[in-house]
């Protein structure tokens, strides 16, 4: 029998607040964590706008000379982790094996601040800081919160961009599956916001030129012209679910489905058909032994882009035929910007607290129809009804689409 997995445990720092929550009650109320960029100057470019973490200061939840130790991808995850593990209640010494324990975080980027001080302190002749390498690559992250917390199982980064968080916790639940793990430490972080970024993703027309926060990020919406850079991070406390039973944990949903394609098809922008999301999802609800009418609401990816938000309508119709217009669909990117390799981490935790809560979460921004997006989005306000099971879409550069699926718990 496949060993079962379950979620015990959640954490996040987001734009929207630094807790589970606070960013609950923010989701509730449809609050916009989008405002005018102030992490780098934006004077020369089309982009200002972002969803920052608003005040962040590291050492208000650790230690001062460990946050001093690490990029600001890091220290979110450490926290948001930090959060989990006492949410979870495995904090206290003996709680866990560490040998039977992992830490898997997804993330797109790294330390971008850190490389672009690097280069400066280079082209200036001076040298770059001590701590330069060890800040900025990836696996820092997972790392750093394998150090914490004493974990000595599998540790490790994926990287598959704007998928990168979704991935990492459907590589989590194969872990466990397996019997590699009985827990694991997992999804996203990121801190993107930076000139080399911004620079970048103006270059190629993905970023909104929009500069009024509350319009700005439009999913689904006719005039939406560009995502909006976020920053955060998003974890889950993963446990098979005998483990879990055996301590007396709370359970929040169980985690059924998971499923991993490639349109192998463009280097930044998604397949024209929506074929390869499409196959995502199928693949999620064959692992979770699941019919499209089992599902209530889907968290899309929803990035705001004239090319993203149709092609995923278009993959979400293909995937669950008649069904696709009977389920509720939202992207709360409008509320938290896009946290990039932070995103799929953010998104798990709020899916999974709609089923909690019996929510469906609202698209704010949303405001002209398109044609071309034509489902129930949930527009402008989130709305009461029962959900069973919910689905948390992502799709990324290189053509990485990532699709878990959430469910109440049954004994």
């Amino acid at each position: 029998m496949r060993r079962r997995v379950v979620i015990t445990g959640m954490g996040t720092v987001n734009p929207l607040a630094k807790n589970v929550k606070d960013t609950w009650d923010a989701i509730k109320a449809g609050e916009c964590g989008i405002a005018p960029t102030t992490l780098t100057d934006v004077t020369n470019y089309p982009s200002k706008v972002a969803a920052e973490v608003k005040d962040w200061r590291a050492s208000d939840f650790i230690d001062k000379r460990a946050a001093r130790q690490m990029a600001r991808f890091t220290q979110f995850a450490c926290v948001a982790a930090n959060e989990a593990m006492e949410d979870a209640g495995l904090t206290k010494e003996g709680a866990f094996d560490p040998y039977r324990a992992g830490v898997i975080l997804g993330n797109g980027i790294g330390g971008f601040e850190i490389i672009e001080e690097g280069y400066k302190q280079i082209f200036s002749g001076k040298n770059c800081a001590p701590m330069t390498i060890p800040k900025l690559i990836l696996n820092e992250g997972p790392a750093n919160v394998a150090i914490m917390h004493g974990i000595k199982g599998p540790v490790h980064a994926v990287v598959t961009a704007c998928a990168a968080g979704t991935d990492a916790i459907g590589n989590a639940l194969m872990s466990i599956r397996s019997g590699q793990t009985d827990m694991v430490i997992t999804g996203g972080m990121e801190a993107p916001i930076s000139l080399l970024a911004i620079d970048g993703f103006c270059k190629i027309q993905a970023l909104t030129t929009n500069p009024d926060p509350k319009t700005a990020c439009r999913p689904f919406d006719k005039d939406r012209d560009g995502f909006i850079l976020g920053e955060g991070a998003g974890i889950l406390i993963l446990e098979e679910l005998e483990h879990a039973k055996a301590r007396g944990a709370k359970i929040y949903a169980e985690l059924v489905g998971y499923g991993q394609t490639c349109d192998a098809d463009h280097i930044t922008a998604p397949s024209e058909t929506g074929e390869g999301g499409a196959r995502s999802m199928i693949v999620a609800l064959k692992d979770a032994g699941m019919e499209p009418e089992d599902i209530q609401y889907i968290n899309a990816h929803g990035t705001s882009t004239p090319k993203n938000d149709p092609i995923e309508t278009m993959a979400i119709k293909t995937a669950f035929g008649e069904h696709a217009y009977k389920l509720k669909v939202s992207s709360t990117k409008g509320m938290t910007g896009h946290c990039v390799g932070a995103a799929g981490g953010i998104e798990a935790i709020i899916t999974i607290l709609a089923i909690n809560h019996n929510y469906y979460p609202p698209t704010i921004g949303l405001e002209t129809e398109d044609d071309a997006c034509d489902l129930d989005y949930v527009k402008g306000k989130g709305v009461e009804g029962e959900i069973k099971a919910a689905l948390s879409d992502s799709l990324g550069f290189g053509g990485h689409n990532g699709s878990l699926i959430f469910k109440q718990y049954e004994d």
